[in-house]
């Protein structure tokens, strides 16, 4: 059978694995959500549900992936009888995600583009649009949106067919530290202009969101907990089945407790350091813009670089970024999808097979992609309620008005904290928490947080996981 190729090195591991974690979530959703849900508050719930939730689930992926060498579908095949076909859910995970992350992976470089054109005044630039005309031009475009998209699905699938370490540690070793750069540069721009630091109090301090008008009223502790669970299960890139595949590369000798740690602590660090980089710039430069969803990232943020000195070369290198971001967490989640597919071909003596899966599961990721593209975030009329038949004027209940949110409800909303519930029951309560002890505890290694994690992975993570899951039900379709 062909030999299972990893991860070169544990910097190259870490840095795919935080690029999996660091994503558009980090960018639009983080901020926006922090500062409407009371700001340092937000951040005090979020950083528990990290230790007690995010932290234990990332230990556990990491473990079951580096134990049985196999993606999410053949790890739980293995070790579980109750749970084999859990695997499943991070497929269809995946591919939902995929659906509308690829479609805004193309936004962003279609607005890469437009600022090149700004910078040297070509006709493929702004020409005097503001960021809400030139938003709605590109969303009356669908060839346009469509083209664009399918071009993210194409990087992403070339960088997936070069293999593990040919492909993705290559291209995270070099982009995820060119990532946290051009953010400094960003944030010390965003920071330093004249009234940004409404934005800082926006963020930061409990309240002021709500004293000012920036929100109509304040979020109860349900609403903050759920958001701030759902938030960090999408940005940490949890329940998806992409940190068990990235495990299953992982060499024998690392320490998957300091792994799972850094990755945790870099992704909040990155998430935080992406809200000192957009929020300040809107309250600076585009006060009235909105804060959260597609709406910050290419109206309100295009707004704020048409108003700065330089505003094009930032613009540039602040949607290269984005770009970055998402095509990190992209080829994590086509490589769950790649990785189960060539793991099977290499059970039957095939081969490796890596590139026809990935051309096959990259064309049907290209089909959702053109779905999300031409219904131009509900814009043009062709939502998944029309299709169905399930619009207001049926009287039908209507708890989404495109594909991206019927996707993403579907995955963050459902499937993601499921799949983590699930994966803490199986490790807790039939395997045994000693199944990820063992693997942990590899070649020396020490298991400092052993009674904390068999506590939480058993209770309080499940208790956690079953009040996010009813939250993000309550909030998506109530």
């Amino acid at each position: 059978m062909e030999e299972r190729k990893g991860f070169g090195s544990n910097f190259g591991f870490l840095m795919a694995a935080v690029g999996s974690a660091v994503g558009l979530g980090n960018i639009w959703g983080f901020p926006n959500k922090m500062g409407a849900n009371g700001g340092f508050t937000f951040l005090i719930i979020y950083l528990l549900l990290a230790a007690c939730c995010g932290l234990i689930v990332m230990i556990g992926e990491l473990a079951l992936g580096r134990k049985t060498g196999k993606g999410a579908v053949g790890a739980y095949k293995i070790l579980s009888k109750k749970f084999r076909w859990l695997g499943w859910l991070g497929i269809l995970s995946a591919f939902l995600i995929l659906f509308f992350y690829c479609a805004l992976g193309g936004y962003c470089i279609k607005y890469v583009v437009l600022n090149v054109g700004n910078l040297f005044g070509a006709g493929f630039g702004s020409n005097g649009l503001n960021g809400a005309e030139v938003f709605g031009a590109f969303m009356g475009n669908q060839m346009e949106a469509v083209i664009y998209g399918l071009i993210f699905v194409l990087l992403t699938m070339l960088i997936v067919m070069g293999g593990v370490g040919g492909g993705i540690e290559k291209v995270c070793s070099v982009g995820m530290p060119a990532l946290f750069i051009i953010l400094l540069i960003c944030i010390i721009r965003a920071c330093t202009l004249p009234g940004a630091v409404d934005g800082l109090k926006y963020m930061f301090v409990p309240g002021w969101a709500l004293e000012h008008g920036v929100i109509d009223k304040a979020p109860d502790l349900l609403t903050v907990l759920s958001t701030a669970g759902g938030q960090m299960f999408f940005s940490l890139s949890l329940g998806m089945g992409a940190m068990i595949t990235y495990g299953s590369y992982l060499n024998k000798k690392e320490n998957i407790e300091k792994n799972a740690l850094l990755i945790v602590i870099m992704d909040t660090m990155v998430a935080l350091m992406a809200g000192l980089c957009v929020i300040p710039g809107r309250f600076a430069l585009d006060p009235t813009g909105k804060l959260g969803g597609p709406s910050l990232l290419f109206v309100t943020m295009q707004n704020v670089f048409d108003n700065m000195p330089l505003g094009s070369v930032f613009g540039i290198l602040f949607y290269l970024l984005v770009v970055f971001a998402a095509i990190s967490s992209s080829i994590s989640l086509l490589e769950v999808i790649v990785a189960h597919f060539c793991d099977k071909a290499r059970e039957k003596g095939k081969g490796d097979k890596r590139k026809a899966y990935s051309l096959i599961a990259a064309a049907a990721v290209g089909v959702g992609c053109i779905l999300v593209c031409l219904d131009c975030l509900g814009g043009a009329g062709i939502s998944p309620f029309n299709i169905l038949g399930m619009n207001p004027e049926n009287g039908l209940p209507m708890w989404s008005d495109c594909w991206l949110d019927f996707f993403d409800c579907i995955s963050e909303g459902i499937l993601m904290p499921l799949g983590a519930l699930l994966m803490c029951l199986c490790i807790g309560w039939e395997i045994g928490p000693k199944v990820v002890d063992e693997e942990v505890t590899l070649e020396g290694q020490n298991f400092k947080l052993r009674g904390f994690f068999n506590i939480c992975v058993k209770i309080i993570t499940p208790l956690g996981m079953l009040l996010v899951l009813y939250g993000q039900i309550k909030d998506f379709f109530f």
